[in-house]
C-alpha cells in the first residue's frame, strides 16, 4: 500500500491556496473601505448651547453621501456649514455631504460641523460619544464611531488655545424662526 497522507495534504494545500487567491482577486478592485478616521466634540461654554463636532471621513471605492449623524446619547444632532456671504458668516443646515471616492470629507472649524444638543451626562463623564454615521451606499451603510469629548473652553481647552466655534454671533436664519415660538412659550 502506498502512503496516502502526503497526497491528501498536498490536495488540501492546493484547495486552500486557490480559495485564498480567489478572495484576494475579489478584494483587489475594492480599494480602501469607507471609514471615519478621527475627530472630536468640543463642549460649549454654557450648558444651554450645543456642543460642536468635527471629524474626517475617508472615502471608499465609490462616491457616496453622508446623510446623517446620530447618537442615542444626545437629544439632537444636526449637520451644518458655516458660510461667509457679504462679509457675514451664516450657518446653514446640511441635508447631506459628499464623500469623494478615495478622498476625504472633513467637518472642521469654520466649515462643515455637527451641532449636538444635550449630550447625556454619562457620555460626558466617559469622555466619548458613540455616534452613527449614515451613508447612501450598500442600503444606507452605517459606521459606528466614538467621538472623544473635549471639555468646555475655560479649563484645559483655554490653556491650549483651543476654543469652540461661537454660534451666538452667527445669523441662524430659519433656525431662529423655529426657536422663536418655543422661546415665547417659556415666557
Amino acid at each position: 500500500m502506498k502512503p496516502f497522507a502526503p497526497r491528501l495534504f498536498l490536495g488540501t494545500a492546493l484547495v486552500a491556496t486557490a480559495l485564498t487567491l480567489t478572495a484576494c482577486e475579489q478584494n483587489l478592485g475594492k480599494g480602501q473601505p469607507l471609514n471615519v478616521v478621527g475627530g472630536y466634540i468640543q463642549m460649549a461654554a454654557t450648558p444651554d448651547r450645543p456642543a460642536v463636532g468635527y471629524f474626517t471621513v475617508q472615502g471608499g471605492p465609490r462616491d457616496v453621501q453622508l446623510m446623517a449623524v446620530t447618537s442615542d446619547l444626545a437629544q439632537r444632532v444636526e449637520m451644518h456649514e458655516s458660510v461667509k456671504e457679504n462679509g457675514v458668516v451664516t450657518m446653514k443646515p446640511l441635508v447631506s455631504a459628499d464623500v469623494p471616492a478615495k478622498g476625504k470629507l472633513q467637518f472642521k472649524q469654520g466649515g462643515k460641523h455637527l451641532m449636538i444638543w444635550n449630550i447625556n451626562g454619562a457620555a460626558v463623564r466617559a469622555g466619548k460619544l458613540p455616534m452613527q454615521f449614515v451613508f447612501t451606499n450598500n442600503n444606507n451603510e452605517r459606521i459606528l464611531f466614538d467621538l472623544p469629548i473635549k471639555p468646555a473652553p475655560g479649563g484645559e481647552a483655554a490653556a491650549t488655545g483651543e476654543t469652540a466655534m461661537d454660534h451666538s454671533k452667527m445669523d441662524h436664519g430659519a433656525m431662529d424662526a423655529e426657536k422663536a415660538p418655543a422661546d415665547a412659550a417659556k415666557k
